[in-house]
């Protein structure tokens, strides 16, 4: 029986395979699990695929799942886990990110936890990856309060119940753990010394960086607004109309106390359109809101933990305690 599935979806950025399939191999056979290892390969990638085709020739029994065409690594990541049989799924980078011989360390602190994630420190990182990865996690953590030092990190390993109650879309699989942690798992970060491989400088496209932006906002309205959308815009909305209609009424002063004419003057047109856009953003707010409602039934927003039933403990007890009397009963009469 297998007791971890470890998933590797390989896409842009991959190191040697044979080498880094050794390395995990070896670093993950100290945690004395049964393991099985999928690959996902994004687009397909030939060079990738002979690879892991020729350590199957050598008996590495390993799955590998390629992709028509690349769809990103949110969709190669929740393929993969269809494909996993183990009861701890561990999600591992193309390429090594932490040190091999400390992933039993992330698996030893799942012990209480639902999910563990690893934290490279300490970092080699040039000085520019290390300051976008603090404004990345700064800003998570000012918007949401949450603790997370490292979520650019791949190194995850968790308990298949968090696939029955998260899913991943788009490029939210960097957000994980924290929609694990609004669901209400218990995750853990764990420090593990950042790969030789992975210290190098990395710059990214602006295109990217905007991306993560607006997914830190995703991920932002869905931990506070999904279950109250007209908190979210009843507020803005409430802010542009309020501000519309101050703008208004002192025009409105102007004009018939100061004699000041509204002719040819674009402020009037401007706190106008401020009402009526305060009012739509006030309007989605009430749809989203009566959208909610109709689905609320459907919707969970809540993890259960454990349900510790004594009633039907003694419930039981009574039970058995009656089923000893009636064999006392049936034993006198067969000696009667």
């Amino acid at each position: 029986m297998v007791q971890l599935s470890v998933i590797i979806p390989v896409t842009e950025r991959y190191g040697p395979i044979a080498k880094l399939h050794a390395d995990y191999v070896e670093g993950l056979a100290a945690a004395g699990l049964t393991q099985e290892f999928i690959y996902v390969l994004d687009g397909g990638n030939l060079e990738v695929e002979a690879a892991l085709q020729q350590l199957n020739a050598a008996g590495a029994g390993i799955k590998v799942v390629v992709l028509a065409k690349p769809y990103g690594e949110a969709t190669a990541l929740n393929i993969g886990f269809s494909h996993a049989n183990g009861d701890i799924v561990m999600t591992l980078p193309a390429f090594q990110q932490i040190e091999a011989s400390y992933l039993p360390e992330v698996l030893k602190a799942l012990d209480g936890k639902d999910m563990a994630i690893a934290c490279r420190h300490p970092r080699h990182d040039p000085g520019f990856n290390i300051t976008s990865a603090r404004v990345f996690n700064g800003i998570l953590r000012w918007m949401l309060d949450l603790s997370f030092r490292d979520l650019g990190c791949s190194v995850r390993a968790f308990r298949r119940k968090i696939l029955e109650e998260v899913s991943v879309y788009g490029d939210q699989h960097l957000f994980l753990p924290v929609l694990a942690h609004l669901q209400g798992f218990k995750v853990v970060e764990v420090d593990a010394p950042q790969a030789d491989d992975d210290s190098q400088r990395r710059v990214y496209s602006l295109r990217l960086y905007f991306q993560r932006l607006t997914d830190i906002l995703t991920i932002f309205f869905l931990a506070k607004f999904t279950k109250k959308p007209l908190r979210f815009f009843g507020l803005i909305g409430v802010s542009i109309f309020g501000l519309g209609s101050l703008w208004t009424l002192w025009l409105t002063v102007e004009r018939i106390f100061m004699g000041v004419a509204l002719a040819d003057r674009p402020a009037l047109v401007l706190a106008s359109l401020m009402i009526v856009l305060g009012i739509q953003m006030l309007a989605v707010g009430l749809i989203g809101e009566l959208i909610i409602f109709t689905h609320a039934r459907e919707m969970k927003e809540y993890t259960v933990s454990e349900i510790i039933d004594e009633s039907a403990a003694e419930s039981g007890a009574e039970d058995d305690k009656a089923s000893g009397m009636d064999d006392d009963d049936n034993q006198a009469v067969v000696q009667g």
